[in-house]
């Protein structure tokens, strides 16, 4: 037993102790936009999630959050960035879906996906929780009721 906790504890440090790399993306007027933005040491949450116009999931994920996003803003300081790793043949289907979905979150683009390979992220959605510049939360996947559970993490990591 106490050789399972030692791993876990190994496994969560390691997870939690990556650094954010310096990768350039785009936000959907063409401007460039270093990730650095992730790195300052602020106490303020950047809640960021990885998605694609073709992941079920993520626009699920996007569109529950958004359900309770202004309750959230009430609440807690934080900024939410919504990062598409869609390539170049579906990336000009990102801006008319936000659009007409109307999410209130920073939309980024990562075509290439370096920041998303960067950070050894394999699947989508994969959201994750950076103060002072360190990853303090992630999560991969999403089914209905997520919200609640990430609402509990900011909660704890606001304070």
């Amino acid at each position: 037993m106490k050789k399972l906790q030692l791993l876990l504890l190994l496994v969560t440090t390691t997870a939690f102790s990556q650094k954010i790399p310096i990768i350039d993306l785009e936000n959907l007027d063409g401007e460039t936009v270093s990730s650095s933005i992730f790195t300052a040491k602020e106490d303020k949450i950047k809640i960021i999630t990885f998605w694609a116009t073709w992941c079920i999931p993520c626009l699920n994920e996007l569109s529950s959050i958004s359900e309770v996003y202004e309750d959230w803003k009430s609440k807690y300081e934080f900024d939410f960035y919504a990062i598409s790793i869609d390539d170049d043949r579906t990336v000009r289907k990102v801006a008319p879906l936000t659009n007409g979905k109307n999410w209130p979150y920073t939309i980024l683009l990562d075509t290439n996906q370096d920041f998303k390979r960067n950070l050894n992220i394999n699947t989508i959605p994969h959201l994750i929780m950076v103060k002072n510049g360190e990853i303090i939360y992630t999560k991969n996947g999403f089914v209905k009721g997520d919200e609640s559970k990430i609402e509990e993490v900011l909660s704890k990591k606001v304070e």
